[in-house]
């Protein structure tokens, strides 16, 4: 018999299935699995130059690695071949903690310094009982909890004192960010045959004015690349991106000056900023000031 679920637990669950049957709720998880199945070294590489390179290190030795909103595990994953001490992966979505645990099991079966399990950004005392990391990493993700604000803050404080936080947030470009929701709950909102057939009529049009773009300046194979070289974009896939894109939901949306006056109240200093032209995510790497005693 299986064991019953701790209440929070439970109650997270049942949360996320209402919000999935009402279309409040993208199903990120499901779109992870489908991921799964092109997951290759070769991304896997991709996801550990990512992280080098926004961090700025050759490997994680000697730091804690809290990955919130885990999704396919990918990061988590890349972390622990970097060789962080501890890696904590936690998601809200359950089909999402599934494609972690499934990474675990591939690469690190056993592993007693790699944790996986069921969490959400918005529950303070679960993210109290987790302590403070070296480095707490969030990726397109705290602008899908509902309440990105309340997420910012909570997270926030799990970052060791001289500890850094590596977040990206969707760019608000004002009425196009507006557009995009009301396309995000479109999504949600019809029967689950028709979402992949919605994508394509949202993002169809998009694809044939870009590739038409790429054809008329002599530089069709630019187009081709974008897809078959996507996998150098964090070790992404193209598609699964798109599905995400298009029905990733509840979304929110932030200015970079915004993001960074939120946080220099709070005590982070800016190490790197990378901002994405239109509604992409901007990625922000900041380190928490170590007060002077």
């Amino acid at each position: 018999m299986s064991p019953t679920p701790a209440p929070s637990l439970q109650s997270d669950a049942d949360q996320h299935a209402s919000e999935v049957r009402s279309g409040e709720r993208f199903e990120f998880g499901k779109n992870w699995r489908r991921f799964l199945s092109v997951l290759d070294d070769e991304r896997i590489a991709e996801a550990e130059l990512s992280l080098r390179d926004m961090l700025g290190t050759q490997d994680l030795r000697g730091r804690g690695f809290l990955d919130v909103g885990s999704g396919s595990g990918l990061f988590s994953l890349a972390a622990r071949r970097l060789e962080a001490d501890r890696v904590h992966s936690f998601d809200f979505d359950p089909s999402s903690v599934g494609c972690t645990a499934e990474l675990r099991r591939r690469f690190f079966p056993g592993d007693d310094r790699w944790v996986v399990e069921r969490g959400s950004a918005l529950d303070e005392a679960y993210l109290a009982s987790l302590g403070t990391w070296d480095i707490v990493y969030s990726w397109g993700v705290l602008h899908h909890t509902g309440d990105m604000w309340r997420a910012l803050s909570l997270v926030e404080r799990a970052v060791a004192p001289g500890g850094r936080l590596f977040i990206s947030i969707y760019n608000d470009q004002g009425r196009r960010s507006r557009i995009w929701r009301r396309l995000k709950q479109g999504y949600n909102a019809v029967p689950a045959w028709l979402r992949l057939p919605y994508a394509i009529a949202v993002m169809g049009p998009r694809e044939v004015i870009s590739f038409a773009l790429h054809l008329r300046h002599g530089r069709p194979g630019e187009y081709i690349r974008s897809w078959t070289q996507y996998k150098r974009s964090r070790g992404m896939s193209r598609w699964h991106d798109i599905i995400d894109w298009v029905g990733g939901y509840p979304y929110e949306v932030a200015t970079p000056e915004a993001i960074t006056a939120f946080f220099a109240t709070r005590g982070f200093e800016l190490e790197r900023i990378v901002r994405r032209d239109g509604t992409g995510c901007n990625e922000f790497v900041l380190s928490r000031v170590v007060s002077a005693a």
